[in-house]
């Protein structure tokens, strides 16, 4: 396989990753979530604001990854990278983590949310646990 080539149309330019709306940055520490979703399948994280409201999201599958690439820890970092991005723009610099799933992406979006200068106030994990199991099926009568 060699190298895979981009055709590019003229007077365009093809952006490689989304981006949101130009936004000035402001200055003080405003608070936020962040909320990471890992399942088998993707890694979805939201920026919301205290009150829950959804300022941005992305996910590896709108990142550029496709298939089984999208449920790498890899992608989740990409991702994680992304939102810190976001939130520098939106003047964000402190948050409260929620992790949610099973996935393999919830570690790395973690450890690299936590390597960038984001004062983090709490991790929490909101992993839904079942606690009794479904109900039992009906007795078979012949």
């Amino acid at each position: 396989m060699g190298k895979k080539r981009v055709a590019q149309k003229q007077g365009e330019e093809i952006k490689t990753t989304p981006s949101a709306p130009e936004a000035p940055v402001q200055k003080g520490s405003k608070e936020g979530r962040v909320y990471v979703y890992s399942s088998y399948n993707n890694t979805i994280i939201s920026l919301t604001d205290p009150k829950g409201n959804v300022l941005a999201s992305l996910s590896a599958g709108r990142m550029g990854f496709k298939g089984t690439r999208k449920s790498t820890p890899f992608a989740a970092s990409k991702v994680a990278d992304a939102i810190f991005q976001l939130a520098e723009t939106k003047g964000i610099s402190k948050v409260e983590i929620f992790i949610k799933g099973v996935g393999a992406g919830r570690d790395s979006a973690l450890r690299s949310l936590g390597g960038k200068t984001f004062e983090i106030m709490g991790i929490r994990d909101i992993t839904p646990v079942p606690h009794n199991g479904p109900r039992p099926p009906k007795v078979r009568r012949v």
